[in-house]
Formats: structure tokens, C-alpha cells, sequence
């Protein structure tokens, strides 16, 4: 190669260079909008001019005009242009924007969404949301994408919407109707008033309390509570203004008068809040009428149980001195009274188990029998229906069984292994005869001196007129007639 070769390389490369630097100053210049027209030399057609005023100043005009965020990119990603509103929408300084900043100031998620929007652009038009920021403060943006023209350059136009007021507005009537679906599913009243009292939400078990559709109505006028059980200056809806001055109101009870189903109610109440300050007040108020029910069934069981145990305590302090005015040692009296204790403790159990209501005279006598009989099927025949009788009788009806059992364990016909009892029953008009007859005893005869055990049975069911008992010494085993009022026995 010869010198003036390689001086002609040389030169064309730094003319190459130059042209170069040219083409990237033009370029630099129209992104920058500093020349609005070209003048491009070529063998075919000369010099023509391509102005660019049309293109990039009145589009630069048009994004400025423009409410949403705007910009411009080239082929490759990197900004040519952003609109005041776009800096305004990402809290840069106009001359402060660039793409890496624009790229910075949306979040690692968004920068990626819109690289990807760019990406996409060619040539469709796209769009995705984004959120930047979270929590309360937290932004969403519609980003948008769409390829164009621009003069000599082609690149993609980016709009930048702001939709956080629709995102937050969806999210509030979501959120309502949330609550919505909440107040009408919940079991409770539930009602909500706004700050005048006015009753503006109300679920059916409200309504139901109300007698009729609250909504619209004060809540005083709505459900005319009655708080019988607080002060003359607690009246309607007076708690409203309690809650109102920033104090709840929890658990008070109330009479709902005009209720269709329950009256007596627990009622509640605290300030609705929505941000910063209350908008209204939320009511429940919960259904007692299980619980006040629940409450004068332990009275009465409480009042039962004192009169019960009063009874009882009299009916031992009975026994006691009549016990021990008929036994003439302190060991038969000891064993007269702890029988006759035991036998009485022995119903009570029969009739704890059965809740005190009722009990069949079959579990009566086999309970009094068990102590002395060890197969107590083959030993007590009972012959017609079995009857169910109440306490009073019961008690009455099992002291009167240990006295019979107690007399036949010694004299009688369990006094021997093949002795038994029969047991019948027969309704009469105004009694159930119950007839105890002993089988297969020893002979028996009346006894000489008449005891408190003969008492006991004769004497314990004539708390009623229809009530009582005989006793007849029949030579072949005792008989026993046995009348329970027709009162105490349950009909079927």
C-alpha cells in the first residue's frame, strides 16, 4: 500500500467521523426541538426540505394541552419527550426528567410494565395499571402505549392516567357492599343511623323488632325502646346522644314493644367512623328473650327447690320423732331412722335422674327392694300397666315401699327363698289402686302393738283426700291397698 493510499483512508475516515457527529447532532437536535426543517442533498431529486414544525411542535403542543400524563419514546426506550402533567403526576422537576428518572420514579413494578408497554407497542397499542406507593397514600396509573410517527422518526407515544379516584371509589363501593351483605345476614339487629338519628341502614331482624320498615324514620320513632331498667332520663332514643358525645353504650336492657317476635332486647351502641370523624351511630340490639326465659325458669326451679328442701327437711324431723317415740332402744331407733332415711334418699335419686318430673312405680319399688332382694325379677310380679307419678306421690309412695319391704325382709314372705310380692294396678275414679300382696310367706296375724311403720303407710299419701292406704294381715301374707290420687299421676 502507498502512502498517498493510505492518506486517502485516512481522509475518508475522518470525513466518515465527521458526518457521524452530524447525524448525532441532528438527531440530539430534533429530539431537543432546536431545528424544525432538514435539507437533504441526494443524485435523484436535489435538495429537498423536510420540515418538522408540523410535527414535533405541534404535537409538543398538543401533549402539553393535554390533562394526562404524555410521553414520548424512541424506538429503543430512551425519552424524547414528557408533558408538564407527566412531571406533575410523578413529583419531578420539569428539568429534572429524564428516562432513567421517569423509570426511578415508578417503581421497580412499573418501570418493568412500562418497558414492557414500549416493547409492545410495535405496532399494537396497550395498556396496563400500576400502583405505586401503598396504603392509604398509594397511586394507580393507566399507562398506556401506542406506536407513532413523529417527522423522520418513528417511536412510541405514552399516556399516563391517574385513576386512583376510580380505584378508591370501587374499593369504597365494594367495601359497602361488603357491609351491606354483612348487616343483612347477621342474626342480631343491626341498625345505623346518621347524625340526626334518622335511621338510614337496617337489616330484617331490625325491621322484624320494629314492626315495620325503619328506614327513614328516627330510630326513637322506629322502635319506641323501653329502658325500665335504668334512670327516667334514660327514655327512646336518648342513648343517641350519649354516643354522639363519644361514649358507647353497652349492654343496656330494653322492652321493644312493637316487636313480632321478641321483647326483650340488649342493646348496644358506638359512633360509626369513616376516616377521622363519625358519620352516624351502629345499634345491635340482641334477642334475650332465651336468656329472660332461661332466668324465671332458675326462679322457679329456685323456688321449687327451697319449698322441696323445706319439705323434706320437715318430713325427716317427722320421721325422727316419730321414730324415736315408737322404738324403745337407741340402737332400734338408730336402725328404724337410718332405714327410713335411706329409703326417702332413695327416691330423691330416682327422681334427681328423672330432672324432678316424674317416675314409674316400677323403678320406685325396685329400688326400695334392691337392698333386701338379690333377683328382684323372680321376687316382685307386677300385674297391669305400670303408671308414672309425680314427685309428691313418688316420695310418699317409696316411704311407704320400705316400710312394706322392711316388714316382709322380717315377718313377711321375703323373710323366706320362696316368698315373693305382686304388685297391680287398677284406675279408679279419682285414685290408682295400687294393690301389694304377699305370696308364699309364712302365716301372719295382726301384730299386738301398732308402730310408726303402720303410720307411715297408712298416713303418707292422705295429703290428698283421694290418697291414702290399708293394711289387711291376711293369713296367707299381707295385703296392702295403696290409693295415689289421680292428680299426681301422669296421663298419657
Amino acid at each position: 500500500m502507498t502512502s498517498t493510499t493510505v492518506s486517502k483512508a485516512e481522509s475518508l475516515n475522518a470525513d466518515l467521523r465527521r458526518r457521524l457527529e452530524e447525524a448525532e447532532e441532528v438527531i440530539r437536535a430534533i429530539r431537543e426541538g432546536e431545528i424544525d426543517a432538514l435539507v437533504v442533498r441526494n443524485e435523484a431529486n436535489g435538495e429537498e426540505v423536510f420540515t418538522l414544525e408540523g410535527g414535533v411542535e405541534s404535537y409538543r403542543s398538543f401533549m402539553e394541552a393535554m390533562n394526562l400524563g404524555a410521553a414520548a419514546f424512541d424506538r429503543f426506550g430512551n425519552l424524547l419527550y414528557a408533558n408538564r402533567a407527566l412531571t406533575d403526576l410523578v413529583d419531578v422537576a420539569r428539568d429534572a426528567l429524564d428516562g432513567p428518572v421517569l423509570f426511578t420514579a415508578l417503581g421497580a413494578n412499573g418501570a418493568k410494565a412500562l418497558r414492557d408497554l414500549i416493547s409492545a407497542a410495535h405496532p399494537a397499542t396497550s395498556a396496563v395499571e400500576v400502583t405505586l406507593g401503598s396504603g392509604d397514600g398509594a397511586r394507580h396509573l393507566l399507562i398506556a402505549a401506542g406506536e407513532m410517527t413523529l417527522g423522520t422518526n418513528s417511536g412510541v407515544a405514552v399516556t399516563f392516567t391517574d385513576v386512583t379516584a376510580r380505584i378508591n371509589a370501587e374499593k369504597r363501593a365494594q367495601a359497602e357492599r361488603t357491609a351491606l351483605a354483612i348487616l343483612a345476614s347477621a342474626v342480631e339487629a343491626v341498625v345505623v343511623c346518621d347524625l340526626n338519628g334518622v335511621v338510614t341502614h337496617a337489616n330484617a331482624s331490625a325491621s322484624s323488632l320494629a314492626g315495620a320498615d325503619p328506614i327513614g324514620s328516627t330510630f326513637d320513632e322506629a322502635f319506641a325502646l323501653d329502658f325500665r331498667g335504668a334512670t327516667g332520663l334514660m327514655q327512646g332514643g336518648d342513648f343517641l346522644d350519649v354516643v354522639a358525645s363519644g361514649q358507647p353504650i353497652q349492654g343496656i336492657e330494653a322492652i321493644a314493644p312493637r316487636s313480632r317476635g321478641a321483647k326483650d332486647v340488649l342493646v348496644s351502641a358506638s359512633a360509626l367512623m369513616v376516616g377521622e370523624g363519625s358519620i352516624g351511630t351502629v345499634v345491635t340490639l340482641v334477642d334475650l328473650s332465651r336468656r329472660k326465659a332461661a332466668e324465671k325458669q332458675q326462679l322457679l326451679l329456685m323456688g321449687e327447690l327451697d319449698h322441696r328442701v323445706k319439705n323434706t327437711l320437715a318430713l325427716v324431723v317427722s320421721i325422727s320423732n316419730r321414730t324415736a317415740s315408737t322404738e324403745e332402744t337407741i340402737d332400734g331407733f338408730r336402725k328404724a331412722f337410718s332405714g327410713r332415711i335411706h329409703a326417702l334418699a332413695a327416691t330423691h335419686n330416682v327422681l334427681a335422674d328423672r330432672s324432678w318430673a316424674s317416675i314409674f312405680l316400677r323403678d320406685i319399688l325396685s329400688t326400695e327392694l334392691a337392698p333386701y332382694v338379690n333377683e328382684l325379677g323372680s321376687r316382685l310380679e307386677m300385674i297391669g300397666d305400670d303408671i308414672e307419678i309425680l314427685p309428691r306421690a313418688a316420695i310418699a309412695f317409696g316411704l311407704v315401699v320400705h316400710e312394706l319391704a322392711t316388714n316382709a325382709v322380717k315377718y313377711g314372705a321375703l323373710a323366706i327363698e320362696t316368698g315373693k310380692i305382686a304388685v297391680s294396678v287398677a284406675a279408679r275414679d279419682t285414685y290408682f289402686e295400687v294393690s301389694w300382696k304377699e305370696i308364699g310367706g309364712p302365716a301372719v296375724s295382726m301384730p299386738t302393738r301398732r308402730g310408726f311403720g303402720n303410720t307411715v303407710i297408712t298416713r303418707s299419701l292422705q295429703y290428698s283426700a283421694n290418697g291414702g292406704a290399708s293394711l289387711d294381715f291376711e293369713t296367707d301374707g299381707v295385703r296392702c291397698t295403696i290409693r295415689i290420687p289421680v292428680e299426681d299421676v301422669v296421663q298419657a
